[in-house]
């Protein structure tokens, strides 16, 4: 009973740091750290929610990593993050071209615990894209079982270091 109690506590803590962080209205376009990071929220019905790092390193193989983390999903399921992107700079993220993402080219999903909390280090090269090309990015996850959207972000705007 003790153990139940604190793993209740550790996730609320976990929600409660992630909301902290994030006080504007879902419906404000989140502003980035800087025009190559990204610090992203998701948002789902109940008390789900998550959580993207989202960091380009100045390096010359132009890796995005992407840290992501799902509190208060399904336990002990499997969901996946996509990603979409208008390359029109309208802040409306309209594309529904949904690319699922992974280790670099290669799908991966994301596991929940028995609490329903997961995470998963993420990456993708963006070496195809010129230096300082712009997009729009929205991202959302998905149920593995059937396909449907659990958390999904506002609509973000990245340019390639």
């Amino acid at each position: 009973m003790l153990l139940k109690i604190k793993n209740i506590i550790v996730a609320l803590i976990i929600v409660a740091l992630l909301i902290a962080g994030y006080s504007k209205s879902s419906t404000e376009t989140a502003q980035p750290q800087s025009p190559y990071n990204l610090d992203v929220q998701l948002r789902g019905g109940s008390k789900s929610t998550g959580y993207i790092i989202f960091r380009q390193d100045s390096d010359t193989s132009k890796i995005v990593t992407l840290e992501t983390t799902v509190v208060a999903l399904k336990p002990n399921h499997e969901y996946k993050l996509q990603r979409t992107v208008d390359t029109t700079l309208t802040g409306n993220c309209s594309s529904t071209a949904w690319l699922t993402l992974g280790k670099a080219l290669q799908p991966q999903s994301i596991f929940t615990d028995q609490r329903g909390n997961g995470g998963e280090k993420l990456f993708r090269s963006l070496a195809a894209f010129p230096s300082g090309k712009k997009f729009d990015i929205h991202f959302q996850v998905i149920d593995q079982e059937n396909m449907a959207v659990v958390l999904t972000s506002d609509c973000y705007q990245f340019t390639v270091r």
